[in-house]
């Protein structure tokens, strides 16, 4: 296989990081590009959510400028190189794909899923928690969701749904009884694990669960906007709950 673009691509970010490149470019550290990475990737998960496949690609290559660029940073310090960078990653597929590169037999996706778990402890014999290895930069809900399963996966997992119910009622009851700010803070925390928990026994993924509230909540408001009849800042609550309930009417329609 050829891929000319990928060479020319790399190609590129080694010229803009040299003495005849650009000042911004050669300014970057992989620190200062931290954000960069966080942001590409969301905006190509958006595309994905969207389906928007022009976007979608637009916002891969932007991915890809983040890897070739991190690694260009790590080849002229002599860490590593994106030839590494490949090597490792094509290295771990085969590892962890026994089943396709080698002669490990599989009768279900849930086998292949445990035989990918129990190879990467093997990569990784330095974590000696069930919780080492959660990353420290994605978001909280992301975590929680993550902790919830490492947890589950030794057999720290409530006995039915209706007990998990029952624990996320009981936090939101300590939460009610609370009386300091500090204590308020902590309780409300133990609410959403409760509720994080109460998701992955449904398999529901708690991340895009709250991403599509957070979307319908947006669309519902756009709405009220669009309906009121004075400024947001003068209507009352009542006019507030009249122009809500509309604005779901609306929504229900548009779903029909």
């Amino acid at each position: 296989m050829n891929y000319p673009n990928i060479e020319r691509l790399i190609e590129i970010i080694d010229i803009l990081r040299s003495e005849n490149g650009c000042k911004w470019d050669r300014e970057q550290t992989h620190y200062s590009l931290r954000k960069n990475m966080l942001e590409e990737a969301y905006e190509a998960v958006d595309a994905i959510d969207d389906n928007d496949m022009k976007h979608l690609q637009e916002e891969l290559g932007d991915v890809l400028l983040q890897v070739v660029l991190h690694s260009q940073i790590a080849k002229e310090s002599n860490s590593f190189n994106i030839e590494d960078v490949a090597k490792g990653i094509s290295d771990k597929l085969i590892h962890r794909h026994p089943h396709v590169f080698g002669d490990v037999k599989v009768a279900s996706t849930d086998e292949i899923l445990d035989n990918w778990e129990k190879l990467k402890k093997e990569e990784k014999p330095h974590r000696t928690s069930v919780m080492d290895g959660i990353s420290k930069s994605q978001s909280a809900l992301m975590s929680a969701q993550k902790i919830s399963k490492k947890a589950v996966s030794v057999g720290f997992e409530w006995p039915d749904e209706t007990s998990l119910q029952d624990c996320v009622l009981s936090e939101i009851k300590e939460f009610k009884e609370a009386k300091t700010k500090e204590e308020k803070e902590e309780e409300l925390g133990d609410v959403l694990f409760a509720v994080v928990n109460l998701a992955r026994w449904n398999k529901i993924d708690a991340e895009q669960a709250l991403l599509k509230a957070n979307k319908k909540f947006i669309n519902r408001f756009k709405s009220m906007e669009a309906n009121a009849h004075k400024e947001l800042e003068h209507l009352t609550l009542q006019e507030w709950d009249e122009l809500w309930q509309k604005a779901k009417q609306i929504q229900h329609k548009s779903l029909k």
